[in-house]
């Protein structure tokens, strides 16, 4: 928005004259390619893509301003080409039309002297299509002059005109052409250096020195248009805060971790791979996730266990929160004791069996279950500082949210959906459940407000994940209304009071209308 508020600036400097927006172009420019200098790693051909911009820029300037004029130059030319037509035109009437001695008027049809035709003199140019004939003086008919053929530059000063149509065409234009050439830019340097970083990776990969137990049989029940247990890598959900997803270079990656500890650390990606890397199967959920919603899924996650690192570092006990920062810039408050509870809090580098995908987080994450999102699941993260909750805050804690986020026990139907139509009679419910790190115990359905009625139950591989369920629910024809809660471990029921995500995430039973025939 800056930039677009900062080029209209520059067009409107460049009516006035058109260096003046060629010189705020350059000075971006020069801006540019210093900011681009600065960096610890930059070399000369770094400020090629600053100086391209500039010059990508003045270019379509000029362009522009081209059309803007020759618009202008038309409507005078058109002007003049109308001025010359009247000109003609009068010649014509006049040698028509006797002329009458100065002083003498005689009726209609009497007989007066013969003179010669008139010569009007050059007409006056007024505005655009407007003419005023010169004097009217007896002599010789003489022909009227040509076209002017004065520069452009000569013309008298007239009204500022532009064919708008042409202008917007080439700003469409111009448009279309930046935004190509970015994502062309975009797509052959940093998608194509991301996966051939993380095809290296793939062939590097340790295996896990603890792995997840396999994952039962009956985990997933296998119902058409039910969630499946695990959620493939290209349907998991992504929320973050970047507008483009950081490429970062395993070589390059570094992990910092300071403030509240004995031994400050720095892990680099290969210190990472060298340390025992644990497998385990857990979902995550965004704070954000209405009831009912789909910011969830399941996956099997790969990577060294994140209280072994601080361990190593030397955790001081007044420490309570872990402010890790993202390669975007971006920040995440975590509880420490939630962390070094026994829990498999990972700096994760595989996503079921793969290496991370970019979108979300190559080449290490942070994975802690039973927190949402935004207090736990950094993504390129780069850095660690232990610290205090009373001293620091996170990204989002500022803006209204709750400074630690407990996942709450939360139900969803998957099927049938809202609106559907469905046969009357024996009618199948099913969806998932999920309390992590506590693990669900039981699911209730309930049609039209009536008694509550258990769910079967799949199996799982532990507390950390969702839970599958089925019910089966007599539908008579008509309207209904269908529900379903859900029971943690603890003996905790979700409650029914309905409660928006913000600040701490969002309660109430998810209910759905369908119609039965």
């Amino acid at each position: 928005m800056v930039l677009a508020l900062v080029a209209a600036g520059l067009g409107l400097l460049a009516r006035r004259r058109t260096a003046y927006g060629m010189a705020g172009l350059a000075a971006f420019g020069l801006v540019g390619a210093a900011a681009a200098l600065s960096r610890p790693d930059a070399g000369a051909a770094h400020v090629l893509p600053s100086l391209a911009g500039a010059a990508a820029g003045a270019y379509a300037l000029s362009r522009l301003w081209r059309r803007a004029t020759r618009s202008d130059e038309d409507e005078y030319v058109t002007a003049s080409r109308a001025a010359d037509r009247a000109s003609y035109r009068a010649v014509e009437v006049q040698s028509r039309t006797p002329a009458q001695p100065a002083g003498e008027a005689g009726p209609a049809g009497s007989p007066v002297s013969p003179v010669s035709p008139v010569s009007p003199a050059k007409p006056a140019v007024m505005r655009a299509g407007t003419v005023s004939p010169g004097p009217v003086s007896p002599g010789p008919v003489s022909p009227a002059p040509a076209p002017s053929s004065a520069p452009f530059s000569a013309r008298p000063a007239e009204p500022y005109a532009f064919d708008r149509r042409r202008l917007l065409n080439g700003v469409a234009a111009g448009v279309v052409v930046a935004g190509a050439g970015g994502l062309g830019g975009w797509l052959l340097s940093g998608r194509k250096n991301g996966e051939l970083a993380r095809r290296g990776v793939a062939k590097i990969l340790p295996r896990a020195a603890r792995p997840a137990a396999p994952i039962p049989a009956g985990a997933d029940l296998r119902i058409s248009g039910l969630t499946p247990f695990v959620t493939p890598n290209a349907d998991f959900y992504r929320v973050d805060t970047a507008l483009v997803v950081p490429t970062v270079d395993p070589a390059r990656w570094t992990l910092k971790i300071h403030g509240l500890v004995d031994r400050p650390v720095e892990l680099t990606f290969a210190d990472l791979l060298k340390r025992p890397l644990t497998e385990a199967d857990v979902t995550l959920t965004c704070v954000s996730n209405e009831v009912g919603g789909s910011y969830a899924g399941n996956a099997r996650w790969l990577g060294a266990r994140l209280a072994d690192v601080l361990r190593d570092a030397g955790i001081r006990r007044e420490a309570d929160m872990l402010l890790s920062v993202s390669e975007d810039g971006w920040t995440c408050g975590t509880p420490v004791d939630v962390v070094m509870d026994g829990r498999d809090a990972l700096l994760a580098v595989a996503m079921n069996g793969e290496v991370l995908p970019e979108e979300h987080g190559f080449p290490v994450r942070q994975v802690v279950p039973g927190l949402y999102g935004y207090v736990s699941a950094t993504k390129w993260v780069t850095e660690i500082r232990v610290t205090r909750f009373d001293r620091d805050e996170a990204y989002w804690t500022p803006r209204g949210w709750a400074a630690k986020g407990p996942i709450k026990t939360q139900s969803r139907i998957d099927l049938p959906r809202g609106g559907d139509k469905v046969r009357a009679g024996r009618t199948t419910v099913a969806g998932v459940a999920w309390a992590q790190h506590r693990g669900i115990d039981a699911v209730e359905v309930r049609v039209d407000g009536a008694g509550w009625q258990q769910a079967k139950l799949a199996d799982v591989t532990g507390p950390d994940t969702w839970r599958q369920w089925s019910a089966e629910v007599d539908l008579t024809p008509g309207r209904h209304t269908v529900s379903v809660r859900a029971t943690d471990a603890t003996g905790y029921t979700q409650t029914a009071d309905e409660a928006p995500p913000a600040p701490d995430g969002a309660t109430g039973y998810h209910s759905i209308t369908v119609t039965a025939r």
